[in-house]
């Protein structure tokens, strides 16, 4: 058996949540067994993106048996005498390495979950952040009017926290902390100090002790900041707070995750086991890899299992397509230090693929199909074609923004 062909597909999920596009690959071997998978995040347009995907494979995969993982991982690490953590390359990478995965469970007719360490939990637990309720799937009801901004005010949020519980949901993500700079870490205003301790206030108040409270930030804070923050934040006991710092400051992650009593966690703009090895020597004890960034599925194994030498805990991120999900879960399933997974649930997640992904109230039960379990409806890529050239996967605020900030950002 060996790799012989490679199709890139690019969609655009219409309500832009999970990215303003997914980067999707379908590799085939000499004897017609087909494999896809998802690159996350890489920081170029979706054409160029596709086109480096194309290139590895061609340099590094092609005519290769498909077995030989740790050989193509240090392939793409040292690929243009590098030998260091790249953002671009692992994405490009762990794209690949997931659908090669997927070739391998249906070679020998067994989940993914069972070729890397076998089945450890019969269900995984799963997250949300509080999503509007017109990008959730259709079939869900509502609870409340679901009216107001719940990423920002405080009784929207914890309307939606209620919501997401009567769904089955043990824990649900907000980030009202301001927007996502490109300037680095700032100092939050005392108005985003307070909005965001009011929100997660009233989400308290309105859960209880029936779902745990996921604060999630994005690198937006200097140290002193982000310790002002989790100051506020502990009277209401979140599970974790995410990424205070940006990721280029692991120090000052350290320093946070020192002040604090609220778990830090950080992960997913980190790649390989070498940044993580950082963030855990940091003191971060959640780590949040997006396995279609951080090296694919063996490697982001490789992170779980140094997460257990320093007693920490796996949470995969998600905000990308469903092909990286079903891949996390899978990896989720076969690790005895899973946390909980990332999870989003709209109708297009569910309807770019042919059978969708399952939950059983706010919980995924394991998969029992072949590879991934999964396949993708290429009537429906095809039919949410990627035509806006230059946009990014994500994009940060263009905007400098001051400590006096009193702007509400997406």
């Amino acid at each position: 058996m060996k790799l012989k062909d490679i199709e890139t597909f690019v969609t655009v999920p219409p309500t832009g949540i999970g990215g303003s596009f997914w980067v999707m690959v379908r590799l085939t071997t000499d004897n017609g067994i087909t494999g896809i998978g998802e690159c996350y995040g890489i920081p170029v347009s979706a054409d160029i993106a596709c086109r480096m995907v194309e290139d590895t494979f061609e340099r590094f995969f092609a005519g290769e048996d498909p077995r030989r993982v740790e050989t193509f991982f240090r392939r793409v690490y040292s690929a243009g005498f590098t030998q260091r953590p790249d953002v671009s390359m692992m994405g490009v990478f762990s794209g690949i390495e997931i659908a090669i995965w997927d070739i391998l469970g249906k070679a020998y007719d067994q989940p993914v979950h069972q070729l890397i360490g076998g089945q450890f939990h019969d269900r995984i637990r799963t997250y949300s952040y509080l999503y509007p309720k017109d990008v959730t799937l259709s079939d869900w009801q509502w609870i409340g009017s679901g009216e107001g901004d719940t990423y920002h005010e405080p009784e929207a949020a914890a309307e939606a926290a209620l919501n997401y519980v009567a769904m089955g949901f043990t824990a649900i993500k907000q980030d009202p902390a301001g927007p996502y700079s490109f300037q680095g870490g700032r100092e939050l205003s005392l108005t985003e100090l307070s909005r965001s301790a009011d929100c997660v206030k009233a989400m308290r108040e309105a859960v209880g002790d029936k779902a745990d409270i996921l604060f999630g930030t994005h690198g937006q804070m200097t140290t002193s900041s982000a310790i002002r923050l989790a100051k506020r934040l502990e009277p209401y006991d979140p599970l974790w707070f995410e990424e205070p710092c940006p990721p280029d400051q692991m120090d000052g992650m350290a320093r946070v995750a020192a002040a604090t009593s609220i778990p830090v966690a950080t992960g997913e703009r980190l790649t390989t086991k070498m940044e993580f090895h950082q963030a855990l020597k940091a003191g971060v004890s959640i780590l949040q890899p997006d396995i279609g960034r951080s090296g694919g599925i063996w490697e982001t194994k490789k992170i779980a299992v140094l997460a257990e030498v320093f007693n920490a805990q796996i949470a995969p991120h998600i905000y990308c397509g469903p092909v990286a999900h079903a891949a996390a879960a899978h990896l989720a399933f076969a690790t005895p230090n899973f946390l909980i997974l990332e999870t989003i649930r709209t109708d297009f997640h569910r309807d770019i693929l042919v059978k969708p992904l399952d939950w059983e109230d706010g919980f995924m039960p394991a998969p029992t199909e072949p590879g991934l379990g999964i396949e993708l409806n290429d009537e429906v890529v095809k039919a949410h074609p990627y035509t806006t050239g230059g946009k990014l996967h994500l994009e940060m605020c263009q905007t400098v923004l001051s400590s006096a900030n009193t702007e509400r950002y997406p």
